[in-house]
């Protein structure tokens, strides 16, 4: 089981890193104005990341809010595109 708990937290991680520059690139395509890759950056951090992420945690089962925290980003970023 140890094993197992040192890739979900490395995996965990990972996937952090993985959003955070996706929002970095969200910011990046604001100033350029580019509206179609933002929006790829957004629905890749909705479909796929946060809720590989949340998995991670739940199987893990710690207390980690940070998906929390990233979610109210990134519906933050939908109302300020227009996308919800």
């Amino acid at each position: 089981m140890a094993k197992r708990a040192k890739r979900l937290k490395k995996g965990i991680e990972s996937l952090k890193e993985e959003i955070e520059n996706h929002f970095v690139k969200i910011e990046e395509d604001a100033k350029n104005e580019n509206t179609e890759m933002r929006r790829y950056h957004i629905k890749e951090i909705d479909k796929s990341l946060l809720k590989t992420l949340e998995t991670k945690i739940h199987a893990l089962s710690t207390d980690d809010d940070s998906a929390r925290e990233y979610r109210k980003r990134l519906e933050e970023l939908k109302r300020r595109e227009g996308i919800i």
